[in-house]
């Protein structure tokens, strides 16, 4: 797995005798100031007096050998040879963020393979949510385990010297660095189709099984290939790169959430997080169909769709975008101060209001193209971002819109087919071997 800078399936019924499993992973629920921000976001804060950055004293750190180091901020310090537990030699550094960084390894235990090594700070709240999240991820690899779904693969996980180190497939780019790399120039329609349908259906896996991203966003979807063939664009008048393959595995489940454990009243990186989430009413699977929504949108576009850091601003941005929010949720919800007369509390005349007003405008005239498949992505994506979570489209829905309906259909029929072909041969061998006896 590349980190940006900035589970056979089971019948639910199965799940309740797991709770006593998923209640140990409820108790190593972080609680990290930085856990639902992104880069993007955290620099805007620290240009803030209020921001402390760690100064290293405020978290406890393990005892260890001498021979092992840290930084100020608690990296791991390492260099481009070092061996971890004699079996896998850093290659390189891939990422680095909150949590610690990422370094793509040469496993020398299985014959040398690459692969992508999770390297958490020696600090204690990110070494619980680590700890967490390798439960999330033991548990996935039991229920997918033929691969059939779009997540990323744990392959090892082991403590070195306090960092908890978890190793990945490796993967390319995440679909933010691409866009970077490529001046943020827009993904292709046909691109974006893809990349859709893996992300909806890794999500779906998840929420079939009772959990929850929560933290959705293109930093966390990274593709299986990030080749590209370079072709000169005539209206840009540079060069563009075109992907060679546009499909993606979602990543990071650190903040993966089951139904039954306790929910933070905030999840989700700033830009991706669904009105239910800001207006305090409680949150389910669908916030993440809010997020998917939020970030096709930013693969069509290029950029975020809801550039702002502030909370009533965001609420504007999707009434100027979306239309207004419905009363019953103004109704409902905690955060007050957002609301006057059931109505949002928001001047359209002043300098917030003249910016949302310039930056922002109605989802549709977006749109660059009338084509049908340009038509069925806007209706998909209106639906995937409806303000009643209950109203929302559910990625069961979404596997049948008919902007995802076409792969849909040859993905099951190629997996129909598949097992089709596994039976036969399981029963051609059953055969075999009864005619020896």
């Amino acid at each position: 797995m590349r980190q940006s800078k900035r589970m056979r399936s089971r019948s639910p019924g199965l799940w309740q005798n797991e709770y006593s499993w998923e209640e140990r992973v409820d108790g190593r629920k972080r609680r990290r100031r930085d856990s639902h921000s992104s880069e993007r976001e955290n620099k805007s804060r620290r240009q803030h007096s209020h921001y402390r950055p760690y100064d290293g004293r405020s978290h406890r750190r393990r005892k260890r050998s001498r021979s092992v180091e840290d930084d100020g901020e608690g990296h791991l310090i390492y260099h481009i040879g070092d061996m971890l537990r004699a079996r896998y030699e850093i290659m390189s550094t891939l990422g680095e963020g909150a949590f610690g960084k990422v370094v793509e390894c040469i496993d020398h235990n299985n014959g040398g393979p690459r692969m992508a090594l999770k390297i958490i700070k020696n600090i204690d709240r990110y070494r619980e949510a680590a700890l967490s999240e390798v439960e999330v991820l033991e548990q996935m690899n039991s229920l997918d385990y033929d691969r059939k779904y779009p997540c990323v693969r744990m392959l090892d996980w082991f403590d070195y010297h306090g960092h908890v180190c978890i190793a990945f497939e490796l993967l390319g780019l995440s679909t933010y660095d691409f866009l970077k790399e490529n001046n943020f120039q827009p993904f292709p329609i046909e691109n974006i189709q893809h990349m859709a349908y893996s992300i909806v259906r890794a999500c779906r896996f998840l929420h079939k099984n009772k959990l929850t991203h929560t933290d959705l966003k293109p930093e966390n979807i990274l593709f299986i290939d990030s080749q590209y063939d370079i072709e000169y664009s005539p209206i840009l008048r540079r060069d563009q790169r075109t992907l060679k393959n546009p499909e993606v595995k979602v990543v990071d489940f650190g903040n993966a959430t089951y139904e039954h454990e306790h929910h933070t009243s905030v999840v989700s990186t700033r830009h991706y997080r669904a009105p239910e989430v800001i207006l305090d009413l409680g949150w389910d699977h669908s916030c993440d169909v809010w997020s998917i929504g939020c970030i096709l949108v930013e693969y069509y576009l290029g950029t975020t769709l809801f550039q702002t850091h502030d909370s009533k601003e965001h609420l504007a941005m999707m009434e100027r975008i979306l239309g207004p929010i419905p009363t019953n949720l103004l109704q409902k919800t905690r955060k007050r101060r957002y609301v006057h007369r059931y109505k949002l509390d928001w001047d359209g005349n002043s300098s917030s209001g003249r910016f949302v007003k310039k930056s922002c405008k109605p989802l549709k005239e977006y749109m660059m193209c009338q084509s049908e498949d340009h038509q069925n992505f806007f209706d998909m994506v209106e639906k995937m971002m409806a303000y009643d979570p209950a109203k929302r489209l559910t990625l069961e829905q979404a596997m049948r819109h008919p902007f995802l309906a076409g792969l849909h259909k040859t993905n099951s029929s190629r997996n129909h087919h598949r097992s089709s072909s596994n039976h036969n041969n399981s029963s051609s061998s059953r055969s075999s071997r009864g005619s020896k006896f």
